[in-house]
């Protein structure tokens, strides 16, 4: 009966609400502190970026948004990429209650679309259009911290740099998720890491995933480092 209940349109948005509420407060209540604002405040003042992070670090994510928010003076919108599949409507339907659009779709994985072909055309008019596009390259089903080629390829069409980013909070419960997702709890010390950001050839997406990927786990374990 609980798991018919769930399934509810109704129930569903109800949850996201409550969730929604609970982590703007908990990001709310957590002080937060930038490494490498330098890194945001070139790209994000002049043109799209696509911002790119680990799954596990979404609920965190939209500090780092606000920050992103504040260097475009709030010209640009926010444009985060979700699965079609219920689990990414729900947290889509969380996002979206910080003032990031959503687009359903999924990251490119071979050999499995996904959605993601419809979803990659959208995001090129979002950035084409101005905007700054969100991902996780590893969502929305993992593997943990591999990152499919479609952040490569968004980047290398669009031509806007990809900004690996993190977050991290010293008061967290750590989920027992696939990506060992990460829920802030009220009143800590935070972290936004942003790395340099990463051009990528029109042709050159393969080549650049690698790097990418190990810019997003490097902000990563920079975040963790500053939280330990």
């Amino acid at each position: 009966m609980l798991k018919r209940l769930l399934r509810r349109t109704w129930v569903q948005a109800m949850f996201a609400a409550l969730v929604g509420r609970y982590l703007a407060f908990a990001l709310r209540t957590t002080r937060w502190t930038v490494h490498g604002e330098a890194h945001i405040a070139v790209p994000v003042g002049l043109r799209p970026v696509v911002g790119a992070f680990w799954h596990e670090r979404l609920p965190l994510m939209p500090a780092f948004w606000r920050v992103v928010h504040r260097r475009s003076l709030g010209r640009a919108r926010g444009y985060v990429l979700v699965s079609r599949h219920k689990d990414g409507r729900f947290i889509g339907e969380v996002v979206r209650r910080f003032s990031l659009e959503m687009v359903h779709g999924s990251t490119y994985t071979k050999g499995r679309d996904r959605g993601g072909a419809a979803g990659a055309r959208t995001l090129l008019g979002v950035l084409e259009a101005g905007g700054h596009v969100v991902i996780t390259p590893d969502g929305p089903r993992g593997p943990r911290r591999v990152a499919a080629l479609g952040v490569a390829q968004l980047a290398a069409l669009s031509g806007a740099p990809v900004l690996p980013c993190a977050a991290q909070t010293s008061r967290r419960w750590t989920l027992a998720t696939w990506d060992r997702m990460v829920l802030p709890l009220p009143f800590g010390h935070g972290v936004l890491v942003c790395g340099e950001p990463i051009e990528v050839p029109r042709d050159g997406a393969e080549a650049a995933l690698p790097r990418i990927a190990a810019a997003i786990t490097a902000a990563t374990e920079e975040a963790d480092r500053l939280c330990a």
